[in-house]
């Protein structure tokens, strides 16, 4: 009953802001457009259709306001309007009863509140879709921040998704627009990171994950996760203080330098894209703090992480030689990479990619090269992409989304900001180390186990095969054998590839800084 009293309110916040409408129009024959004007009649759906479904996301409650935010980073599928519409949603709802967050608590950790912390102040200082946060102190003296899931989630969850996936299913069927925009493969990405978001413990890990990987770099405060009171529900953090971003003019008078403010931010990113490949993929002002404490002055404060991204070395590779192409306005390369990805059919033809990856881009080069976008520069090409049957990885679609997150934060801080200035030293550094000679020990020690492990065993299977008496079956032997000359050949060419290779790197490190940068 009660998923029927749900779908009776969807199906009729659906009518209430004319998204049957957007659907029906994306249809060309005339009877359907008629079909059209007849079902909008007594509806005022004068405003714009990102507008209407962005507010009928919110009517509809947290797990849709969720939805439309994970959309929004779709720019690759969405028109632009309806993207630019959906960022418009906020990680703010109405808190759930604090009443309620208390028994949260204690049925998590077994006991009564006061036994859990000293102090707990029942006035949540944030509420988001997902979860709510207030402030307390532990019994130690320590001030932390207690993470509170909303309560029932799991279920309203999977009764939502079911909904969304059938919803979807109407939507993919019933137009080429439909088909285009893959709103099943939007759910199903929605549903991954919803559910990685219901989990606490693996948010507090990414937390743990970045803190470790940030400790170095001075630039960015992020909370300690105390793991004794980390639940799936429940997760118990340092408390920061610090002032939102968003404040710019409390951060103006508190002395802040805010040119390197934003040369800072955007230093922490490109290292954790290209140093770790493991960043913070919800940096939106909302999750974004500087500390006036005068031990840590001008220091970022980076909270919420539930959503972070992960880049393979092959990924890695992708977006510095891409960047780096566009900056030469090599477009024959930048066509060449996507077809070495495997991510455009083989019988693509390199001169029409090249020739549509050219009309987009090049537009960027009448500007200024402080206002060259990064971000805007991937959304091109992947939008170029989509025509030549691309399937972009989900991950590059979270480095773009993050991408344009920094670089507005950044230009705001700094409208003189010059990303292309702050991210060429990383690009530099990781084309560097892939021809140096750090990488070619670290894949020789990588490989050494392997090694020490075959080789002490060579003379052993020699005697054993030479005593082998004539008309015994030696195919394990033989294939040992095999296996032993492939290593050894291939040891042999490392040694020797690897002594050529040091002569040359010299002379490749000179060409590659000239030509690549």
């Amino acid at each position: 009953m009660s998923r029927i009293s749900r779908g009776v309110f969807i199906v009729w916040t659906v009518l209430r802001f004319g998204l049957d409408e957007l659907v029906l129009s994306s249809f060309e024959k005339p009877w359907i457009r008629l079909l059209t004007r007849v079902v909008s009649m007594g509806r005022n759906l004068k405003a714009p259709r990102g507008e209407r479904l962005r507010e009928a996301l919110e009517r509809l409650g947290p797990i849709f306001v969720k939805f439309g935010q994970v959309m929004s980073t779709r720019r690759d599928l969405l028109p632009s309007d309806i993207a630019d519409e959906l960022a418009r949603l906020q990680d703010r709802v109405p808190p759930f009863d604090s009443v309620v967050a208390v028994a949260i608590i204690e049925k998590a950790f077994g006991r009564p509140l006061d036994r859990i912390f000293a102090t707990f102040e029942h006035k949540p200082v944030a509420s988001a879709s997902i979860a709510q946060v207030h402030f307390a102190t532990l019994p130690d003296g320590r001030e932390v921040a207690v993470k509170v899931l909303r309560p029932n989630m799991r279920p309203a969850i999977e009764k939502d998704l079911a909904l969304m996936r059938m919803m979807a299913g109407w939507l993919e069927s019933a137009s080429a627009d439909g088909k285009r925009l893959k709103p099943r493969e939007v759910v199903a990405e929605f549903d991954k990171y919803l559910h990685d978001e219901l989990d606490l413990v693996r948010e507090a890990s990414n937390a743990a994950q970045l803190r470790r990987n940030m400790q170095s770099l001075n630039l960015v405060m992020i909370p300690e996760m105390y793991w004794d009171y980390c639940m799936p529900d429940v997760m118990v953090m340092q408390r920061m203080k610090g002032v939102p971003i968003g404040q710019t003019q409390r951060l103006r008078d508190a002395g802040v330098d805010m040119k390197k403010l934003a040369r800072d931010g955007v230093t922490i990113f490109f290292t954790q894209v290209f140093r770790d490949g493991f960043f913070h993929a919800d940096m939106h002002p909302g999750n974004i703090q500087v500390s006036l404490e005068p031990a840590t002055f001008g220091r970022y404060i980076s909270l919420d992480f539930g959503i972070v991204g992960t880049l393979t070395e092959v990924d890695k590779e992708y977006l510095a030689q891409n960047f780096s192409a566009f900056f030469q306005r090599d477009y024959k390369r930048v066509a060449e990479l996507h077809i070495e990805s495997g991510w455009v059919p083989g019988k693509t033809r390199v001169d029409e990619l090249e020739a549509a990856i050219r009309a987009c881009c090049e537009p960027y080069f009448d500007r200024p090269l402080k206002e060259l976008s990064l971000g805007m520069v991937l959304m091109r090409l992947f939008q170029t992409s989509r025509r030549f049957q691309v399937e972009i990885q989900p991950q590059l679609v979270l480095l773009q989304k993050t991408l344009l997150n920094i670089e507005g934060l950044g230009r705001e801080l700094d409208p003189d900001l010059d990303l292309w200035s702050t991210a060429k030293p990383f690009l530099e550094r990781w084309m560097m180390e892939q021809v140096g000679p750090e990488k070619l020990l670290a894949q020789l020690k990588a490989e050494a186990p392997t090694y020490a492990k075959l080789l002490p065993g060579l003379p052993r299977l020699l005697t054993q095969y030479l005593k082998s008496p004539p008309g015994i079956h030696r195919r394990e032997l033989d294939e040992l054998l095999a296996e032993q000359k492939r290593t050894n050949k291939l040891l042999q060419g490392l040694i020797y590839g690897g002594l050529g290779f040091v002569l040359g790197l010299m002379v490749m490190q000179v060409v590659l800084r000239i030509r690549v940068f």
